[in-house]
C-alpha cells in the first residue's frame, strides 16, 4: 500500500487515502488504512509497543482523496469537537451523470436515515425519529461526453450524504456508483468521488492547515483535467 503524507507533525498526520482501501478493519479482513499507518509510524519513528491513531472521520471505501488523523488524544478531541462544531471544511470533487438542477450552482437539502443492515442511506420525510438533515452546496465546473464535474463543499457529513443526494435527484448519479446508481453505471466503474480540500485549524498552534488531494488522470477525470488543478 502507497500512501502520500500530505502534512505532518506531532500532533497530525494528514496523507491521501487509497480507493478501494477501508479506513479501518471491517468483517471483509482486508488490509486497512488506520492498522498501516499505525505500523508506519511505528517503523519510521521506531516506536516501542503500539501507536497511537485516532480516527476522527471518515471515507467510504472506494473514495480516495485527503484524510487527517489525530496522533495525540488531545487532538483527536479537539479535532472531533471541530467536527461536531461543523468548522472542518471538507470540499469533494465529484463526476456526475448529467447536468445537475440549475447546471451552475445549487444547495441540496435533505434529511437522511441511514440502514445499516443494508449499509445503505435513505432519504426520508423530516418527521422520520432519526432522521438526520443533510446539506451541501455545489458548483458545476464542466460538463462533458454526458458528465459532469461537480465541487461540493459539505455543510453537514451524513454516511453516504454526496451519492444520496445526487443520485436522489432524477438521473445524477456518481459515475461509477453501483450502490446509488445502478441503473445507470456498470459493474467495475470505479466511483468518481475524491476527497479535494481539507482545511481546519490546528487543534494545537491554532492556525489554519490546508491540504489538497486530486484524483488520478484516468478516465472518467482526464475528461476534466485542465479544471480539476
Amino acid at each position: 500500500m502507497e500512501v502520500p503524507i500530505l502534512y505532518e507533525d506531532n500532533h497530525l498526520l494528514v496523507v491521501e487515502k487509497p480507493i478501494n482501501i477501508p479506513v479501518q478493519a471491517d468483517k471483509s479482513k482486508d488490509p486497512d488504512l488506520l492498522n498501516f499507518l499505525k505500523q508506519d509510524i511505528k517503523r519510521r519513528y521506531n516506536k516501542p509497543g503500539n501507536v497511537y491513531l485516532g480516527l476522527v472521520h471518515r471515507l467510504d471505501r472506494p473514495v480516495g482523496g485527503v484524510m487527517v488523523f489525530a496522533k495525540t488524544s488531545k487532538a483527536a478531541s479537539r479535532l472531533s469537537d471541530s467536527i461536531r462544531k461543523n468548522e472542518i471544511k471538507k470540499t469533494y470533487l465529484a463526476v456526475v451523470r448529467g447536468i445537475p438542477p440549475h447546471k451552475e450552482i445549487g444547495t441540496l437539502e435533505d434529511y437522511l436515515m441511514k440502514d445499516r443492515n443494508e449499509n445503505k442511506t435513505h432519504i426520508v420525510a423530516s418527521s422520520e425519529k432519526k432522521a438526520k438533515k443533510a446539506i451541501l452546496d455545489y458548483t458545476v465546473l464542466a460538463s462533458a461526453k454526458g458528465l459532469s464535474l461537480v465541487k461540493i463543499r459539505l455543510q453537514t457529513g451524513r454516511p453516504h450524504q454526496i451519492r444520496v443526494q445526487f443520485a436522489s435527484r432524477g438521473g445524477y448519479p456518481l459515475y461509477g456508483d453501483q450502490k446509488y446508481g445502478e441503473k445507470m453505471n456498470k459493474p467495475g466503474q470505479q466511483i468518481a468521488l475524491w476527497s479535494n480540500v481539507l482545511e481546519l485549524t490546528h487543534p494545537v498552534q491554532k492556525e489554519v492547515t490546508l491540504c489538497h488531494s486530486f484524483p488520478p488522470d484516468q478516465y472518467p477525470w482526464d475528461l476534466f483535467s485542465e479544471r480539476i488543478k
